[in-house]
């Protein structure tokens, strides 16, 4: 069946060089992580760009929240996916829904058109579609390249089941990656119970901030003390999960 191929999700260049130095054969780069991701900066994408040279796909959203996009925000879409197609990148990630959570097949079409030659992947949104069995042939309509996919769970192990279907329905038609949740000690089980050939992990860490002087009293965003709260992969995290599928039959 060939090799499982390792997505990993990073929001920095020091998570980005760690993964491709723990044997991932691709970046998904995003910022904005604890909102689920959004669009990262042109500085961002340059500066990952030129750290490692695994392909790399960029998220392409342009907010946090539900997946319905007004036409400002649509325009905000087309905008970054033009720019980040002259970057040196392989891929977009994105995910577009109607009022009714279905796929909005006209609008992802005309995304991927403009993407192109970048592969395109069908994020999760998907998974908060009303009907995923009429979400998969919407994306496959699409014409995108890959669809990443919970099975309509919080994790692929609760969703492997459906994760399986959704591969065996796809047909070959596009690439069905799971992801969320599949950490080492699991991601062999989900790709033997799945039959993917791809998967898409986080594997984040927490990371002690450098900083001596701090102040507890402000709170920059919502939670008080996520100022000093960091996230990064690891090169030996990536380096596990990699061996533990890499026997995957």
């Amino acid at each position: 069946m060939g090799s499982v191929l390792v997505e990993v999700c990073v929001d920095s260049v020091a998570s980005a060089v760690a993964a491709e130095r723990g044997g991932a054969a691709r970046i998904e780069l995003c910022s904005g992580l604890i909102e689920g991701g959004i669009t990262p900066s042109a500085g961002l994408i340059e500066t990952v760009r030129a750290a490692v040279a695994i392909p790399l796909h960029v998220m392409i959203r342009p907010r946090g929240g539900d997946f319905f996009y007004d036409s400002a925000e649509l325009e905000a879409m087309r905008r970054d996916i033009e720019l980040v197609r002259g970057m040196g990148t392989n891929g977009v990630v994105f995910g577009i829904l109607d009022v009714d959570a279905r796929v909005d097949v006209a609008r992802t079409r005309e995304l991927v058109a403009l993407a192109r030659p970048l592969e395109v992947t069908f994020h999760r949104a998907f998974d908060m579609a009303a009907d995923l069995p009429r979400a998969l042939e919407d994306v496959c309509e699409s014409g995108v390249s890959r669809l990443l996919t919970s099975g309509g769970e919080q994790t692929s192990l609760q969703g492997q089941v459906v994760i399986a279907d959704l591969a065996k329905r796809a047909r070959g038609r596009i690439v069905v990656m799971a992801g969320s949740g599949i950490r080492p000690e699991n991601a062999r089980g989900i790709v033997e119970q799945t039959g993917v050939r791809e998967i898409h992990v986080g594997l984040r860490s927490t990371a002690a901030s450098p900083m001596v002087q701090r102040n507890p009293r402000i709170a920059m965003g919502t939670i008080a003390g996520r100022e000093y709260q960091r996230f990064q992969v690891l090169e030996e995290s990536v380096r596990s999960l990699c061996e533990a599928v890499a026997e995957a039959s």
